[in-house]
């Protein structure tokens, strides 16, 4: 099961959330911190990489497991700060995934990982037959605060529909998903699960994917 841990708009705070993501192997780190200022976001970006390569140095993950940090921002930023790739919307005026890997080879980068958020059948199709690499599909399950439904979710048959329409791109289930609603996300199709506050539950990452994925 795919995992991606999405930090919560904290700023400098996500540097310990992200340590402990990549001790316990989460494969996706996506810094989204809208609220910086660019030089600060770099800032950030450059402390969080630097941070995950430290946490995976002698552990049991190796390269091609280790987690990797995609920036909810800049293409050019991204390389400054040694991020894996970048998360994109798909808002139409987005950049698109060849415009963002073209950008990272002028800058003579390696290729990137390219997430993209979607939360339509026709978003999914554009974004897989794009090139993403990742799609993050919601929200799934509906958001309560206090009892109060504050962002419906559509449901398990959408979600089901938007992995056959991904064909080989990998779907993980967002929006209001849970460790005991994980599975169910799983069985209609989805290669894993991201989350915002989801990282935060007990138990924690590593223990839940021993759970989940016997």
């Amino acid at each position: 099961m795919l995992r991606c841990a999405i930090t919560s708009g904290d700023g400098w705070a996500a540097l310990a959330q992200v340590r402990r993501w990549a001790s316990a192997g989460v494969e996706f780190v996506q810094l989204r911190e809208k609220q910086l200022a660019p030089e600060e976001l770099l800032r950030l970006a450059s402390s969080t990489a630097a941070a995950i390569r430290e946490s995976l140095r002698g552990s049991e993950h190796t390269s091609r497991s280790a987690t990797k940090l995609l920036l909810n921002g800049p293409a050019e930023l991204a390389v400054r700060a040694g991020a894996d790739g970048v998360h994109l919307t798909a808002r139409p005026d987005e950049l698109t995934p060849a415009e963002v890997r073209r950008r990272f080879a002028l800058l003579g980068a390696p290729a990137p990982i390219i997430g993209v958020s979607c939360h339509t059948l026709e978003q999914v199709r554009r974004a897989a037959d794009g090139g993403a690499d990742l799609i993050l599909f919601g929200p799934v399950f509906e958001k309560q605060v206090r009892g109060v439904t504050v962002v419906p979710g559509v449901g398990l048959e959408p979600l089901r529909e938007a992995c056959a329409a991904a064909k080989t791109t990998p779907v993980l289930a967002l929006g209001g998903v849970t460790w005991a609603s994980a599975p169910r996300c799983l069985q209609v199709g989805a290669a894993g699960v991201a989350g915002i506050r989801l990282f935060d539950d007990n138990p924690s990452p590593r223990s839940v994917q021993a759970r989940n994925c016997r």
